[in-house]
């Protein structure tokens, strides 16, 4: 039963981490289309929306986790 319960959290944790990359990727792939489309000196819509979509992720990231956690706790109870 247990090593049912550690694949079902290997998997969840693992979508996870696919959640955050492809939000990372979206964020600097949507940068990089608009900088080619409003050229400037500097790469400043791939810069601004890359760390833009980290900071996302992360939160993103931080949401789900403690929902993660609320549940957990719930069932212990």
């Amino acid at each position: 039963m247990s090593d049912e319960r550690g694949f079902k959290d290997y998997v969840k944790y693992s979508t996870f981490a696919i959640q955050m990359g492809v939000t990372v990727f979206l964020g600097a792939y949507l940068g990089k289309y608009l900088d080619g489309q409003f050229p400037a000196d500097k790469k400043w819509f791939t810069m601004i929306l890359t760390i833009l979509s980290v900071a996302l992720a992360l939160f993103n990231l931080l949401r789900q986790l403690k929902k993660d956690e609320e549940k957990r706790k719930s069932n212990e109870n």
